[in-house]
């Protein structure tokens, strides 16, 4: 599928129209439902051909975030043949009590997948958090970049934004 029809396709299906809060505590009038996209198997296969190319040649390993980046992480590692993880907001108090289910991180470079980002929040936490445990990152990918400050937070905290499609790429 080609890029702009791709995008047209993605606005077609999650752009929505009304009043919403974002996860950043913004509020906005358009908001993109991820889940329509992600959930799609046919866009979701494209959107993980879209991104492979914005992969750092030395990843080790995707670190998809709970819950939006885990099936876009699991795409894209099905496409590229790199391993993935799927990163919770906070350690499991149970069990193995993991914040990374997966391959072991520490000494690892790995890839922050996410689906939308807004203000880069979650994304500055889940890095601080695996950096914490050893994971080497300096690279994350999204789907959409919303251009509402993520790629500076990102920025400021020495993580790379990189992503598929901006805002003004798929608004209608």
């Amino acid at each position: 599928m080609e890029r702009r029809e791709l995008a047209e396709q993605m606005g077609a299906v999650s752009q929505l129209e009304g009043a919403f809060v974002l996860r950043s505590g913004q509020t906005s009038n358009t908001y993109f439902d991820k889940y329509q996209f992600e959930s799609d198997p046919t866009l979701l296969a494209a959107i993980a051909a879209e991104l492979a190319p914005l992969i750092p040649t030395d990843t080790e390993l995707l670190a998809g975030l709970e819950l939006g980046g885990v099936p876009v992480a699991t795409a894209l590692s099905l496409h590229t043949g790199i391993p993935a993880l799927f990163v919770r907001k906070e350690a499991k108090s149970y069990g193995t009590a993991k914040l990374a289910e997966g391959p072991p991180i520490d000494g690892k470079r790995l890839l922050i997948v996410e689906d939308v980002v807004t203000s880069g929040g979650q994304i500055v936490i889940s890095a601080g958090d695996l950096r914490n445990r050893g994971a080497l990152i300096s690279t994350a990918v999204c789907v959409l970049d919303r251009e509402q400050g993520g790629n500076d937070a990102l920025a400021a905290a020495g993580i790379e934004l990189r992503a598929a499609f901006t805002r003004t790429d798929i608004e209608r």
